[in-house]
């Protein structure tokens, strides 16, 4: 197996792993509050990830101070796509969440732009405004389709985005592993706090499983896009991210009955084409480089 195929193989795995996480965290929705899903599957996956860090000798706080703020920083842009995020996810069909989530790219490099000051050429900025009206065809800001949940997937995009943004400044000295355990840390603890004002519920078993599954999908999701950034050619995996909208179609129908409708579908190729046209210069600009 070449480093390029494993590297493909390794993405389409963690986009299926986060992809039927964020299916198990819908459907368990139905009987259980957010907080407290997020609270449980947090301390599971916690526990996990700091097990795998300890083992892989990846767990030490041994970097800049400078990087220790960006990692704060990241976990508080986290705090907030999670929520954003989990709660559109409840109140809307998994594919369409999924699929506003592809304008990620864009939006990345529209934010590199913007506050990096990275140069695009007029190709890329065409892609972005592409990809940017394929996005408002999903969440349809009008009177027929549009619902304060579609604001909160665009704020969820707008978290992830500067995310990125803040992990592309840190060294690498900060080992992947470690902002991970403090990112999950600090949304499990968050969560258990706000479950102090909402409350607890009884846990149904099949609910509960749900959760307890989900926490393992998450570990495989971030393990396996650890181990994406060790294997082949970057340019030539990234466009494999965009697989978990095939995931989200097909669970979202299978689970929930969903199916997106035709505007959303041409969107959501808008959205996609975009995407991997900008993945698609950046690999030709880094080449001519």
């Amino acid at each position: 197996m070449t480093p390029n195929v494993k590297g493909a193989l390794l993405m389409m795995g963690s986009m299926a792993a986060f992809t039927i996480n964020d299916a198990l965290i819908k459907a368990a929705g139905a009987d259980l509050p957010l907080f407290q899903m997020v609270a449980m599957r947090g301390v599971l996956a916690t526990v996990l990830v700091y097990l795998l860090a300890r083992h892989l000798g990846a767990l030490h706080l041994n970097f800049p101070r400078q990087d220790k703020w960006l990692v704060v920083l990241r976990c508080l842009t986290e705090l907030s796509a999670t929520f954003f995020f989990l709660t559109a996810l409840l109140h809307m069909p998994l594919a369409n969440v999924t699929a506003v989530l592809q304008a990620l790219p864009l939006t990345v490099t529209l934010g590199a732009v913007l506050f990096f000051g990275e140069h695009i050429g007029w190709r890329r900025v065409m892609a972005i405004f592409m990809g940017f009206a394929g996005m408002l065809l999903i969440v349809r800001p009008g009177p027929d389709g549009f619902s304060v949940y579609s604001i909160y997937a665009l704020i969820a995009v707008a978290s992830v985005t500067a995310r990125d943004l803040i992990t592309r400044r840190m060294s690498h000295r900060v080992p992947s592993l470690t902002v991970t355990l403090a990112t999950s840390l600090s949304i499990t603890l968050a969560a258990s706090v706000a479950t102090l004002l909402t409350g607890w519920t009884p846990i149904p078993q099949d609910a509960g499983l749900m959760v307890a599954s989900a926490a393992i999908f998450v570990l495989a999701g971030y393990l396996f896009s650890v181990m994406v950034m060790r294997a082949g050619d970057v340019g030539f995996i990234a466009p494999f991210r965009y697989s978990s909208l095939i995931w989200a179609l097909g669970l979202g129908w299978v689970m929930f009955g969903d199916w997106p409708d035709t505007i959303t579908m041409i969107g959501a190729a808008l959205v996609v084409g975009a995407g991997l046209f900008t993945l698609f210069r950046e690999r030709v600009n880094h080449a001519a480089e």
